[in-house]
């Protein structure tokens, strides 16, 4: 079995301000370089002939490439704890209807479709439960609050591998699929 989503790699210059505001939350595990995307869809655990057939599904989606921009950060909750720290990407639109695409290539690859609410940003910190550094999340998420990039274009959709470890989860890309040209959905 392999541990599959679809994502979008945003380009160097973006990335590197993201790594800019990598610090100040003790115990944050601040994701690398290669780790920073924004995702349209989880899959889960596949075998490898379904992988197969979502890579070539994704190959057929055609849809315009998405300009976005950076729009500050937050967080996500988990039973009152915060567990994850991200920064925004807008328009949601964009983004939106590729999530809908994608989601509708990997149903045609005989997934199930996605049932949860699409919210895009990029991940830049997991927290662990025994963290308790709410003061300097708040801190963190206020000096934050006016993250913003110029609009930067997300070109390919990237089917990524995780591998989960002692450390936490590395992705590793599997597949690209360029946007802006004709396709199947």
């Amino acid at each position: 079995m392999i541990r599959l989503f679809v994502a979008l790699r945003p380009p160097p210059a973006i990335r590197q301000s993201l790594l800019d505001i990598m610090e100040g939350v003790p115990a944050a595990r601040w994701q690398d370089d290669d780790d920073l995307h924004v995702t349209l869809r989880f899959i889960g655990e596949v075998e490898r002939p379904v992988a197969e057939d979502i890579a070539v599904a994704l190959s057929q989606v055609g849809a315009p490439v998405p300009s976005v921009s950076l729009t500050g950060v937050g967080r996500f909750e988990k039973r009152g704890r915060t567990d994850t720290l991200w920064a925004g990407v807008t328009p949601h639109g964009a983004l939106a209807a590729l999530h809908r695409k994608v989601d509708q290539a990997c149903v045609r690859a005989g997934l199930a479709p996605e049932h949860r609410a699409y919210l895009p940003h990029i991940t830049v910190a997991r927290l662990a439960r025994s963290a308790g550094v709410g003061f300097a999340i708040d801190e963190w998420l206020a000096t934050h609050a006016a993250l913003s990039s110029a609009p930067f274009p997300l070109p390919h959709l990237v089917l990524y591998q995780s591998h989960i470890g002692r450390d936490g989860a590395t992705y590793e890309p599997v597949a690209r699929s360029a946007l802006g040209v004709a396709g199947g959905t």
